[in-house]
């Protein structure tokens, strides 16, 4: 194993700029390391056969005094459902699979702007639409720490590469925790910017052809081994974007603190948190207050319940108007609502849940008027989760009720302590209001469980200040300390 292949990719390209290694080099070191993983993996589903070619002109413009940019030179990949001009984008989904589009994703035409080389794409659930990575086109994503369990989703193939040392930077997207849940999973660093604050367009869904309905809670964000790749790529893709005219000019914030005050939960009593996860939580408080930090218990007086009712009912609004509305997206959709309905699970919790029908009601109820009153309701809600962070620099919670989770069919119940919890409960319950009211977080590895599997910590701050986030995630790892990547890679 190349020591390149666990470089930031903030360093690498700092390396390559002062040729202590060539872009050819460091591309041919990934490219060895995804032939001798990816076939176990399944991380990567599509290569760019000739980003080769373009690593050999960074090398040769280097030679001639030119720099491309901060990414000079460094091999990345970007998640399928963000479209790759010339290169396969396919979101999983079986009627893109001959799929190439004309242009990229804003966000990946900035990184491409910035001197980054685009060697491939990672696999997703199938059109962003699952906590694990699965779809019609390619073999399941497997989780580097143990195959038998998911890498997440639906940015599942994005965590799994970089906890690999497949690629050392990623795109993926996030509407539910599909950035925040996979990295937490895998073991790597996430963040899910503010919502509108990075543009969206060129994601899938909505699949092309098909006018634009998801105008809230999606978000793109980076995925990487580093807190510092993380401020680099998101100040590169954050910004206004004449394709997303609502994307607000607003610059980026200055991370400005003198001393921290942070509150913390290891579990809200509607949401039942593995022992786990809960003691190293607990753990992660006392070494942060021991290391003269100010961090309080407290949990926001903020209606989760009913966060999580409109959350579904804005999704089943939209659902049918992001995709064809066929037999396949019948059947799915169908599919999943009753093996949420009728999965063997916590009678208390599967109540509490409640998706297939709060999906169903809002589905055969759908107008505009009612679209209107949840958009309404979510704005309420937003201010109210305002409120209740205003006094603290951030807020750190869980990401998920469980760690990784072994492979199953959408929507089968998840065991966590002996009890049988709801499949979209036990991934989203921590990540969907932070997606509802658009606020800003940062997830970072504090630990493993007994079979040695990964847990992170989600790190939520106030909207539209991301770079004071990283800050603050940036001390407490330095405190925290416990990145590592699998073993055997």
């Amino acid at each position: 194993m190349s020591r390149l292949v666990f470089t930031p990719a903030y360093q690498l390209a700092q390396m390559i700029r002062q040729r202590e290694v060539s872009a050819v080099e460091v591309f041919d070191t990934y490219t060895a390391q995804i032939v001798k993983h990816n076939n176990q993996l399944n991380a990567i589903c599509t290569l760019d056969e000739s980003a080769r070619d373009r690593a050999k002109l960074a090398d040769q413009a280097l030679a001639r005094g030119k720099d491309w940019g901060v990414l000079h030179g460094v091999p990345i990949t970007i998640k399928d459902c963000l479209e790759t001009a010339g290169l396969l984008t396919t979101a999983g989904y079986k009627p893109l699979k001959d799929y190439i589009p004309q242009h990229d994703a804003t966000t990946v035409g900035r990184l491409r702007a910035a001197g980054a080389i685009v060697m491939g794409k990672t696999n997703p659930a199938k059109l962003a639409g699952d906590f694990q990575s699965t779809n019609d086109l390619f073999p399941r994503a497997n989780n580097p720490w143990n195959l038998n369990c998911t890498s997440g989703g639906s940015s599942g193939g994005t965590a799994a590469a970089i906890a690999a040392g497949l690629s050392p930077l990623d795109l993926g997207s996030d509407i539910a925790g599909s950035i925040r849940q996979p990295s937490h999973f895998c073991g790597v660093f996430g963040l899910k910017p503010t919502d509108r604050r990075v543009s969206t367009a060129g994601h899938i869904p909505e699949v092309p052809g098909i006018p634009r309905c998801i105008r809230q809670m999606l978000v793109v964000g980076p995925i990487t081994r580093s807190i510092e790749d993380l401020r680099l790529c998101f100040s590169l893709i954050a910004g206004a974007d004449p394709r997303q005219p609502e994307i607000p000019p607003i610059p980026l914030d200055t991370p400005n603190f003198q001393s921290l005050r942070l509150a913390w939960t290891d579990e809200i009593d509607l949401y039942p948190v593995g022992q786990t996860i809960k003691a190293v939580l607990q753990s992660v408080a006392q070494k942060l207050t021991d290391s003269k930090i100010v961090v309080e218990q407290w949990i926001p007086k903020f209606d989760f319940a009913l966060a999580w009712q409109v959350y579904f009912a804005l999704s089943a609004y939209l659902a049918p108007h992001q995709q064809p509305f066929n037999l396949d997206f019948v059947r799915d959709s169908s599919s999943l609502m009753w093996r949420e309905a009728t999965a063997q699970c916590d009678r208390t919790l599967r109540r509490r849940s409640n998706v297939a029908k709060i999906g169903f009601s809002a589905f055969f109820t759908a107008n505009l008027k009612n679209y209107f009153a949840a958009l309404a309701e979510r704005d309420r809600l937003i201010a109210q989760m305002d409120r209740e962070l205003e006094p603290w620099d951030a807020l750190l919670c869980p990401v998920a009720m469980t760690p990784a989770f072994t492979h199953r069919p959408t929507g089968t119940a998840i065991e966590i302590d002996g009890k049988q919890v709801p499949y979209l409960m036990a991934s989203g319950a921590y990540t969907i209001p932070f997606s509802f009211t658009g606020h800003p977080a940062v997830v970072i590895p504090i630990g493993q469980t007994e079979d040695k599997l990964p847990i992170a910590m989600q790190i939520v701050g106030q909207r539209w200040c991301e770079m004071k986030l990283l800050a603050i995630a940036q001390h407490l790892h330095q405190i925290i300390g416990a990145f590592q990547h699998p073993p055997d890679y």
